[in-house]
């Protein structure tokens, strides 16, 4: 839906609740993330080897990007975007940065 078509279509008023609504019970993409994250857990847990790994899968191991998962140490990421560019494609394409 288009800003234009959300005014057309909705008070200010209206909006102000659903506001209200979001800051008492937020839903968005961290929650379907984590939806989906219980989901694969529980299908790994089912097929994981127990001797192998003791420990069950918890829905947060497959969401990398999760400030829970984020270790203390990590190094922050390059202020420079062409930095920032190279590591993202080191990282998820496996190119060695230039």
């Amino acid at each position: 839906m288009t800003v234009g078509e959300l005014s057309a279509r909705m008070s200010a008023a209206e909006l102000a609740q659903w506001a209200e609504f979001h800051d008492l019970e937020p839903f968005g993409s961290h929650f379907d993330d984590l939806r989906a994250g219980a989901v694969v857990s529980a299908i790994y847990n089912v097929n994981r080897d127990p001797k192998q790994r003791p420990d069950p899968f918890s829905p947060l191991d497959f969401m990398p990007w999760n400030s829970l998962q984020q270790p203390e140490d990590a190094p922050p990421a390059p202020a420079d975007p062409e930095a920032l560019s190279a590591k993202l494609d080191a990282v998820l394409f496996g190119r060695a940065p230039t």
